[in-house]
């Protein structure tokens, strides 16, 4: 399956929900946000948010300072 994560084409197999997603890359679930098709997913649903072929996904860490 082809998708785009944050502007770059991405070939993935085995991926079927977001869950998946930030599993393969290997990212922690704690202080990002998922826009998938320029709709905010929240984070209770990314368990169940299905990725599909050509999807456009953008991922934002939230980073804090002072």
């Amino acid at each position: 399956m082809t998708i785009f994560i944050n502007g770059d084409v991405r070939e993935l197999e085995g991926v079927e929900t977001l869950s998946d997603l930030l599993d393969t890359l290997g990212l922690a679930k704690q202080r990002i946000a998922i826009e998938v098709n320029k709709k905010v997913i929240r984070k209770q649903e990314w368990e169940t948010a299905l990725i599909a072929d050509q999807d456009k996904v953008e991922i934002v860490h939230f980073v804090g300072g002072g």
